[in-house]
């Protein structure tokens, strides 16, 4: 246990902070998951939506460093990939 005040503030601040940061990562996963659904069925009006939606939470999360810049750039690419290989 804490042992002042302003440590157990610091506690209850930490733990909000790091739910927040999983439900941010998570929705990141859950995006690109949706997105390889899309591609696997073949469906490019939701494959659209997906990406869209995908590259908005991966942005979001970079934006709130829950994920590095450049890891961002790497999944929207990885996304961009996956969803170039459909029209082809």
């Amino acid at each position: 246990m804490t042992t002042s005040l302003s440590s157990a503030k610091r506690a209850r601040q930490n733990e909000k902070r790091r739910l927040a940061n999983r439900a941010r990562a998570s929705a990141v996963k859950t995006a690109i998951r949706r997105v390889d659904q899309a591609v696997a069925a073949g469906k490019k009006d939701e494959v659209a939506k997906a990406i869209a939606n995908a590259f908005r939470s991966i942005d979001k999360a970079a934006r709130s460093s829950v994920i590095h810049k450049n890891t961002a750039a790497r999944r929207k690419a990885l996304v961009s990939r996956k969803a170039a290989a459909l029209k082809a």
